[in-house]
């Protein structure tokens, strides 16, 4: 399992619980060593054949959470996991996940883990809890709070991403997969402003920050532009945002009517999740009000 130089790492004080955490500079010196970062999202779009073979072998792939959802069979190459905090410490460990996520990586080219947070109510998980495996944490509280939309929180892909860029480092950023779409197998919550971080992303990429490869379609506006080259851009996008918002307005339209026609199937559904037995969250959280 890689280092870092000790005299650029950096131990939390005793009020955070002994914490690994490290300072900007030190990130920077344990990733800068790689030509690539590539963030891996949990999604049926990541094509790793085409990842693989037009990457080199000094790429870092960085994955989320539950990567059985992207691998079937342990993987080869530099790779670390960020771990995502919730309320009851980081949630591969309360939810005793964390054998079944670390039996993908193994060997010298796995960096460990990187328990991260990006809301003030979510509490990280001591390196106890991840059996073994090198553990660093990283706050992304104070970067994500005045930028993400209120009543919202950051993915954590969203979250690393924008992290990554920050630091500079010498290494392409490469975002595999970040489609924000639903899809037979996995879902999408709710509690993501999915819409807000596209545009952002999207705004990264066509800046140069990063690169974005499967599961973002070409744009279709950009034909547009070549078509009507006399018609300035930000004509295009208002007439684009004229047409959407009127799509918008009548989809929403159906969605009262639907919403209406299943209040009954509502209603019966609320009934009966008053006899669902209470979730090990909604247990602890109830005893942390006491």
């Amino acid at each position: 399992m890689e280092s870092i130089p000790s005299d650029t790492q950096t131990m939390a004080t005793a009020a955070d619980g002994g914490l690994n955490v490290l300072t900007a500079e030190a990130w920077k010196a344990l990733l800068s060593r790689y030509s690539h970062i590539v963030l891996v999202a949990n999604s049926e779009a990541v094509d790793f054949e085409r990842l693989r073979s037009e990457l080199p072998e000094t790429a870092l792939y960085v994955f989320f959470n539950n990567v059985y959802k992207v691998l079937d069979e342990p993987f080869a190459g530099h790779a670390v996991l960020v771990a995502r905090s919730g309320v009851m410490g980081a949630n591969i460990v309360h939810r005793r996940e964390v054998g079944d996520v670390l039996r993908f990586f193994a060997g010298d080219d796995f960096l460990g883990v990187v328990n991260i947070r990006v809301s003030p109510e979510e509490n990280f998980s001591e390196e106890s809890g991840f059996k073994g495996a090198k553990t660093r944490h990283l706050d992304l509280t104070q970067m994500l709070g005045d930028l993400y939309p209120i009543g919202k929180i950051a993915t954590s892909g969203f979250a690393t991403a924008l992290w990554l860029a920050d630091l500079q480092l010498p290494g392409k950023i490469l975002l595999a997969g970040f489609s924000a779409k639903r899809s037979e197998k996995w879902k999408v919550f709710d509690v993501h402003d999915w819409t807000f971080e596209q545009i952002f992303l999207r705004l990264f990429a066509r800046m140069g920050t990063i690169s974005m490869m499967g599961g973002v379609d070409a744009s279709p506006y950009s034909a547009l532009a070549k078509r009507f080259p006399q018609v300035p851009p930000i004509e295009i996008a208002m007439t684009a945002a004229e047409v959407l918002s009127e799509r918008l307005h009548n989809a929403n339209s159906q969605i009262d009517r639907l919403m209406s026609v299943t209040k009954s199937i509502r209603a019966i559904e609320n009934f009966f999740r008053r006899f669902k037995p209470k979730t090990r969250k909604e247990r602890f959280l109830e005893k942390s009000k006491e």
